[in-house]
């Protein structure tokens, strides 16, 4: 989300909720309509503390979801690097389709898929590349030592490829389930709810308002955080970006030209098939 956008979220309902109070505190006896005020605080240490529980536990859980597919980015563009190594050990032809798929694969990471993930429509589709690399690797058939030994490594490079892909994407669905949500936005409303009926009209205006506008924007800001960590491919503050990818995709694009290999992949700067 948009750090402006979340500003202006985070303003509004507090505002909503300020004026809400200043409007019960017209009607609002003098010193509230709570007559024992510590029973009632420790009522709403009860509440608050249960909030502050459950949402700790979920923020963490999101943050988890997050850093795994951050991690998983990471891991997924060392290994679409190693592995154009690996298929330089392989006969010429070979090599060549090989390394255009990886390239077309690291290219398509970083381009239609990632824009794919952040729209919500990546789902379960594997990624093109990687089957057409499968179907390439098939048609291999090792003849000397070192190419046998390429072609272990290859195999071995393309499950951890494909597990690593499979936590970066794994964030791109969220991680908190709808009951959690609506236990929390329900635990959210009955605190302002029970904040509403600390309206006192003995106290200044500003005391009531800074007692809810504090809890109320505090609130709207964690849940604007828990939402994002459930969300890590975003365009705004915060989202994950196929930097690393984009990182391999130059050291590869070095690495080529070292080794004289200029011919063009078979796919577009967003990793669409030519």
């Amino acid at each position: 989300m948009d750090i402006v956008i979340a500003v202006l979220i985070v303003v509004s309902v507090t505002a909503v909720a300020i004026a809400a109070m200043l409007l019960v505190r017209r009607t609002a006896p003098d010193g509230g309509y709570f007559h024992d005020g510590d029973r009632a605080a420790g009522v709403f240490g009860v509440l608050a503390t249960g909030f502050a529980v459950l949402l700790g536990f979920v923020v963490f859980l999101a943050f988890e979801s997050y850093d795994t597919a951050r991690a998983g980015a990471e891991d997924e563009a060392v290994i679409v690097a190693q592995q154009v190594e690996t298929a330089q050990f392989f006969p010429p032809p070979v090599a060549r389709e090989l390394t255009g798929g990886l390239v077309c694969y690291a290219r398509s990471v970083a381009g239609v898929q990632w824009e794919r993930m952040e729209a919500g429509t990546l789902g379960e589709e594997v990624n093109p590349w990687g089957a057409e690399l499968y179907r390439t690797l098939r048609t291999v058939e090792p003849k000397t030592a070192v190419e046998q030994s390429a072609f272990d490594s290859f195999l071995a490079q393309r499950s951890a490829r494909e597990a690593a892909r499979n936590h970066r994407i794994h964030g791109a669905a969220g991680v908190i389930p709808a009951p959690l949500w609506v236990v929390l936005f329900f635990t959210s409303g009955v605190i302002f709810v029970y904040m509403l009926f600390f309206a006192d009209s003995g106290e200044r205006a500003v005391v009531q308002g800074l007692l809810m506008g504090t809890v109320v924007s505090v609130i709207t800001a964690l849940l604007l955080l828990l939402g994002a960590l459930d969300d890590p491919f975003h365009g705004g503050i915060g989202g994950l970006r196929p930097v690393a990818m984009q990182r391999t995709l130059q050291i590869i694009d070095q690495e080529l030209k070292i080794a004289g290999q200029d011919e063009p992949a078979p796919c577009d700067a967003r990793g669409n098939p030519r």
